[in-house]
C-alpha cells in the first residue's frame, strides 16, 4: 500500500473531482453492417457524421444479419445498419431482447418485399396470385431445372425473408409444386433478370431498397403476386399495426422500415451518438439508386465511402441540421 506524505494528501483532497459529461466517456464508435452493399453505404454515411461529431469510428464490419446482431448484443459492436424492423425482431428476441438490444431512427422507410413473375406470362395465363401454382401446369411454366415444379428465387438461407417463405409454402398449400431456390440471393436475381431479358419466365422474390430494383418494373416487365391472405411466422412481427398490403394489394409481407440497433449500454454511454442515430434518414429512391451503381461495378469499399460522401454533399443542408441536433444532446 501506498502511503503519500500527508501535504501531498491534503493537496489531493482539495482538488475538485471534475465529472465529464456521459458522451465523452467512449467517444468510439464500432458499426457493423450486413454483406449487403446497401447497409454498408447506410453504414458509411453514419460513421461520416460521428466523424464529425468528435468520435473516432472503427472500419465498419460486414457481418451475416444473424451475426450482427448477435455481435452488438455482446458487445463486440455498437450498432448495426441492416435491422428489418419486422422481418428481424426474432433475432432481438434470440440475443437477450430490448434489454440487450435497442432500435433507433428509420434509416429508409416503406420497403417492399413479395413474390413477382414477368408480365408477359402472367398477362399470357392470368396469373395474379401465388395461390395460382398450386395448379401443376402453371406451376411448371416456371420451372426452370426440369423437375416439373416452379422454382422460386429466393433470398439467402438464415435471412428472415427465407423464414418467411417457407411459412408461405406451407400456409398457402404450396410445397407440392414449387421448389424454394436459395443460395447468394445477388447471383440467382442477376440469373432470373438475364433469363427475364431473353424472354423467359420468372418467378422470384425480391425487396427494395436493392439493385434489382433498377430492372425488374412491377407494371412494366414484372408483377407483383398477391397472395391469398395474410400468414406471417408468430415471432415475425411485432407491432399489432403491421400491414402488408401495397396499392391495395396483399404481398404477404410486413411493409418494413429499415432501422438500426444498437448496444443498450452504448447508447446509454453516448446520447450523442444516441441522437444521431435516430436523425439520419435516407429516401429510398436514392438507397436504390445508389444500388445500380454498385449493380453497374461500383461496389468495391472505396467506392461505398465515396458513395457516401456524394450523398452528403447533395444533402449538406440537412446533414447539418442532424449535426446540430445530436451536438445539443450533450450539453
Amino acid at each position: 500500500m501506498v502511503r503519500w506524505p500527508s501535504r501531498f494528501a491534503a493537496l489531493l483532497a482539495s482538488i475538485p473531482v471534475v465529472m465529464a459529461p456521459l458522451w465523452a466517456e467512449a467517444k468510439t464508435a464500432r458499426p457493423a453492417a450486413s454483406t449487403n452493399f446497401y447497409s454498408f453505404f447506410l453504414a458509411e454515411v453514419i460513421g461520416a457524421g460521428l466523424r464529425e461529431l468528435g468520435f473516432t469510428v472503427q472500419p465498419t464490419q460486414q457481418l451475416q444479419v444473424a451475426v450482427g446482431h448477435a455481435a452488438v448484443a455482446a458487445g463486440d459492436a455498437d450498432f448495426l445498419t441492416a435491422h428489418w424492423e419486422n422481418l428481424n425482431y426474432p433475432m432481438i428476441l434470440n440475443n437477450g431482447g430490448e434489454t440487450k438490444l435497442q432500435r433507433v431512427g428509420v434509416l429508409v422507410d416503406n420497403t417492399v418485399q413479395g413474390y413477382l413473375i414477368d408480365k408477359a406470362t402472367a398477362d399470357k395465363h392470368g396469373i395474379t396470385s401465388v395461390e395460382q401454382l398450386k395448379d401443376p401446369k402453371i406451376a411448371k411454366l416456371f420451372d426452370s431445372d426440369g423437375d416439373g415444379k416452379a422454382n422460386l428465387v429466393g433470398c439467402n438461407p438464415g435471412w428472415g425473408c427465407a423464414a418467411v417463405t417457407e411459412h408461405h409454402l406451407q400456409a398457402y398449400g404450396l410445397n407440392q409444386t414449387v421448389q424454394f431456390v436459395q443460395g447468394e440471393y445477388d447471383a440467382l436475381i442477376s440469373d432470373a433478370i438475364t433469363r427475364l431479358q431473353q424472354g423467359e419466365p420468372i418467378l422470384a422474390y425480391a425487396y427494395a431498397p436493392h439493385w434489382a430494383g433498377s430492372f425488374l418494373k412491377p407494371g412494366e416487365n414484372v408483377v407483383w403476386l398477391e397472395v391469398p391472405f395474410t400468414a406471417l411466422p408468430a415471432n415475425q412481427a411485432d407491432a399489432a399495426t403491421v400491414t402488408t398490403i401495397v396499392d391495395g394489394r396483399n404481398l404477404g409481407f410486413a411493409v418494413d422500415r429499415i432501422r438500426v440497433v444498437a448496444n443498450v449500454n452504448y447508447l446509454q454511454q453516448n446520447p450523442v451518438a444516441k441522437r444521431w442515430l435516430e436523425l439520419v434518414s435516407i429516401p429510398i429512391a436514392d438507397v436504390n439508386a445508389q444500388q445500380k451503381r454498385v449493380h453497374d461495378g461500383e461496389k468495391s469499399p472505396e467506392d461505398l465511402k465515396r458513395h457516401a460522401q456524394e450523398w452528403i454533399q447533395a444533402n449538406r443542408q440537412t446533414f447539418e441540421q442532424w449535426l446540430a441536433a445530436a451536438r445539443q444532446s450533450g450539453t
